[in-house]
């Protein structure tokens, strides 16, 4: 099972993420709790691994914006979260990122009709932390598809076995409060999700 530990903002819950076996680390550079700025992500790009990779998330700004964001924060990957245009996917084509499109089931759920690399099934509120009718989805996406929106190590089981996803997506599910990670709870997430 492949897992992204996103929203990440402090180099310890980095490390316990890189260690605990985490696939890929998100940077949220989009209004959140879990803001960091794009020197900030670099900082904390710097101490992921190669064989992890690294997303800086967008929800809204122009291609432009995020092309510059994404360069200084120096990540492998580039998420765009919402109603993006396919345009937007093909204006980041040249930078040879791994292109990560995030919605919600209403969408296309086809992994790469918009040229992404990755595609993110989300919440009907995005971010909310509620779990939702994971199971209304299951069968519809194709190919490399992530499931998120109200995961936590509890109930990653139940979200498997209704979805049947290619890999998980977490950030709200090891918070103490929003934005705050705990360690033990992202240790607890990745145990869960490789045993579910």
């Amino acid at each position: 099972m492949y897992v992204k530990i996103c929203g990440l903002s402090e180099p310890e819950h980095v490390a316990t993420a890189v260690e605990a076996g985490a696939d890929a680390i998100g940077f949220v550079l989009t209004a959140s709790p879990r803001r960091v700025t794009p020197e900030r992500a670099a900082e904390l790009a710097a101490l992921v691994p190669a064989h992890v990779l690294t997303v800086g998330v967008f929800r809204g700004e122009h291609p432009d914006e995020v092309r510059r964001a994404a360069l200084t924060a120096g990540v492998r990957a580039i998420q765009l979260h919402g109603k993006h245009p396919h345009g937007d996917f093909t204006a980041l084509k040249d930078l040879d990122r791994t292109l990560v499109r995030a919605v919600d089931a209403t969408s296309d759920l086809r992994c790469g009709a918009f040229d992404e690399d990755l595609l993110i099934v989300d919440a009907p509120r995005p971010g909310s932390g509620e779990p939702w009718n994971w199971g209304a989805v299951r069968g519809r996406p194709s190919g490399r598809w992530m499931l998120a929106g109200g995961l936590h190590p509890a109930n990653v089981a139940e979200a498997v076995a209704a979805a049947g996803p290619w890999g998980l997506d977490v950030s709200s599910g090891v918070e103490t409060a929003p934005g705050v990670k705990d360690s033990a709870l992202i240790r607890a997430f990745l145990q869960a999700a490789r045993t579910a």
